[in-house]
């Protein structure tokens, strides 16, 4: 950036906290970690202040900083390992790959898009999203949140597409069984 416009760090926090703030916890949806994840965008903005060059809006800079950080976040809850007590394999299906006794599915009503507009469900459905395993969690959100494609999820996750897709099978099957238990059957 040239001397004549010298850079003011003060003005950008000021400028932009809010909107950085607005997507972080759009994407992580935990109010604690998106407000470090601004903190980190201008910390790191403010280490690497000399490699700005005015070509893009300090706006777009800040806000690639903070995407690059909030991937960063989903990586290390990627690579966490899965509790085994989620192993849904086991918990629905016999040896033989058939269902077992009591875990098939109920039969949902035919439509249910009414649920989008209604506030108790979004609260189950959030409880249910919130106890998967943080992996699974993090590419359910990605896939129909984020409304990503799966090979974009892989590589921002740095994972196959047979294990994305396994665990976006295994959460479906547990989301469905949470639901089931603390909508439907309540």
């Amino acid at each position: 950036m040239n001397q004549s416009n010298p850079i003011n760090l003060t003005e950008w926090v000021n400028s932009y906290t809010n909107e950085l703030y607005s997507w972080a916890f759009h994407k992580v949806s935990d109010v604690e970690l998106a407000k470090d994840l601004v903190q980190d965008t201008f910390l790191a903005a403010s280490e690497k202040i000399s490699n700005f060059q005015g070509e893009s809006s300090p706006k777009t800079w800040l806000f690639a900083i903070l995407n690059h950080k909030i991937i960063d976040v989903y990586r290390k809850k990627v690579n966490k390992p899965v509790n085994l007590e989620f192993d849904s394999y086991s918990k629905f299906f016999n040896p033989d790959g058939g269902w077992k006794k009591g875990k098939q599915p109920d039969d949902w009503e035919e439509d249910e898009t009414h649920l989008l507009d209604d506030a108790d469900f979004h609260l189950i459905l959030k409880k249910c999203l919130d106890a998967l395993p943080e992996k699974w969690n993090t590419c359910v959100k990605l896939k129909y949140l984020a409304e990503k494609n799966g090979d974009e999820i892989c590589q921002e996750l740095n994972m196959t597409t047979t294990n994305y897709w396994q665990i976006i099978h295994r959460a479906k099957l547990q989301l469905r069984d949470c639901i089931d238990n603390n909508w439907f059957k309540k």
